[in-house]
This record gives structure tokens, sequence and C-alpha cells, in this order.
């Protein structure tokens, strides 16, 4: 097998890597690509290609990340990663490790990490790496990966949701959700909702949005009646769809073009969180993006229509 055929094979474990660790497809695909150019100029083949290459491309998402963060410090509002519909690296024996490392709650919570104890905790916990390849892909002793696990692992468990729910469960619980917000039903909303569920919504100030962040089953139920039926009045309409391994929905104003997204986070038979990425910046991967300012002029003229 050629270096070109090598690279191919192993790409989606590369972007799946290179996504945990920076929460964003473009910059994954960057590090993906640039780890290509890497290995197509290095003068000898490695051993292993999966070891070369996986060590590359975590080095450089490391990068990425520590050049991100003062970025992602100044960030405005809520941080949210951008949505992931098809993640393309697939492993049966890891098949729940990878889909929960793949929800925005887990990368939320990522980004409470180091871009080391993050690089390790993706590398040995998602992808079972030994530590002898964890450690020779972020430049530190194996004794040091263990202390850098043990503090990832303590960061995550503290804060991380388990999504007990069944796929078949979280899908029939989120096909009624989008029912009852297609029709602005908010009893059938609030009766989907825990009692301190929160709608966070990702505008990076370049987007206006639902609210930065609503809580209570009451007041996000309340809003999503509100607003969505004023949207649908201007041809917003909505696709139901997987967003990072967690049930969600693309909306689109008339044209086609991607508004936001929606991901759901369901425990206990109920929604306990909404997450809505709305800042464009985060949307061009999944197609034209709408121009969501024009868009809420609308809805306001709606809104006063309705009055």
């Amino acid at each position: 097998m050629g270096k070109t055929e090598e690279f191919e094979e192993l790409r989606p474990l590369l972007f799946s890597i290179a996504y945990r660790i920076l929460g964003s497809v473009a910059e994954a695909e960057d590090a993906v690509q640039e780890s290509w150019l890497r290995y197509d100029a290095s003068t000898t083949l490695p051993r292993s290609a999966k070891a070369f290459l996986s060590a590359t491309v975590t080095r450089i998402a490391i990068d990425v990340l520590r050049s991100a963060r003062v970025r992602r410090e100044e960030y405005v509002g809520p941080w949210l990663p951008e949505p992931l519909l098809d993640d393309p690296y697939e492993d049966p024996a890891r098949a729940a490790e990878l889909a929960d490392s793949v929800s925005m709650a887990a990368l939320v919570l990522l980004e409470r990490l180091s871009p080391l104890e993050r690089s390790v905790f993706v590398l040995r916990e998602v992808f079972a790496f030994g530590f002898d390849e964890v450690a020779g892909a972020v430049g530190r002793s194996e004794a040091a990966c263990r202390q850098l696990l043990v503090r990832a692992r303590r960061h995550m468990h503290e804060g991380r949701p388990r999504f007990a729910a069944d796929r078949e469960e979280r899908q029939e619980l989120a096909g009624r959700f989008f029912e009852a917000l297609s029709q602005g039903d908010m009893d059938g909303l609030r009766s989907l909702l825990s009692a301190d569920v929160r709608l966070v919504g990702d505008g990076g100030g370049k987007a206006p949005q639902l609210a930065k962040a609503v809580a209570g089953a009451e007041n996000v139920a309340r809003l999503l009646a509100t607003v969505y039926p004023l949207m649908a009045r201007v041809d917003i309409t909505f696709e139901p769809h997987e967003v990072n391994g967690q049930p969600g929905a693309l909306f689109r104003d008339r044209d086609g073009k991607v508004l936001h997204i929606f991901a759901l986070d369901v425990l206990d038979g109920q929604i306990q969180t909404i997450r809505a990425v709305i800042n464009p910046d985060k949307l061009g991967h999944l197609g034209p993006v709408a121009d969501a300012w024009a868009l809420d002029q609308e809805v306001k003229r709606a809104r006063k229509q309705a009055r």
C-alpha cells in the first residue's frame, strides 16, 4: 500500500482525533491536511503509519489549541463546538466511548482541560492508544501521561452527564419534542423538559439568538412556543438530524440555507439541555449559511403583525 492509500485509510481516525481535541470541524480538517503534508514530505517510511500520523495530527492539534485559547477566553457569550453531523470513524469495540466523547456536553467539558490533558484523554480514554503511543504523540514520559490522564478523568467525571437512554428512546423523545415545537405546543414542550433544563445559544456576537442562556422548563417552553411559530411564518423550517451523536435538528431559511442547529441532551426520559449553534462561522461546513440578521428582522415584523 502506498503513502496516499495508507493516509486515506487513516483519514477518518485522524479527523476524529483532531475534532475531539479542537472542537472545530474546520480546524480538524486543516490539521489532518497538514499531517498529510508532513507525512508526504518525510523521506523515511515510519514503522507504523497509524502511529506516525496519529502523533503528527495530535501535535498539530495541540499547537492550534494553544493558539486558540486566548480567542476562546475572549469569545462573546457561551462557546459551543462546531456541530458534527456524522463522525467518519467507526470502531464497534469502542462505539460507546466514541459516541459519548463526541457529544456537545463532553466537548464543552473538554474545554476545561489543558491542551495536553485533553490530548492524553482523547488518545487513551476514547481511542485506547497505549501509553507508549500517547507519550510519543504528546512528547511526555509515560509516567507524566498517566498523571495527565488522572487529572483529566477527574475534571471530566465531575461534570459529565451520562446519556443512559438508548438511541431509540432518545430519538422517540426528540420526535415528540420537535412535533410539539412545530405546533407551538407549550404544554407539550414543558412535559418533555426536565425541571432545570437549560437552553444555551452560541452566536459568538455574530448572529441574533434566542437567548444566551435560559433555565427552567417553564421559561424554555414559553420561549420556544412563542418564537418558533413566528419563525415558521417567515418560512423557517427544520429537519431532525443527529448532531454530535445526539438527537437534534438543522433549521433552514426559505432557500434551504442553514440558520442554526439544535442539539438535545436526553437523560432519564427528559431533555436536560438544548444547545443552539447560531454563529455563522461554525455552520459553513454544513452548506450555505442564511442571513440571520435579515431573518431576525422578518421575525420581528411577524411578531408585530400577530399582535
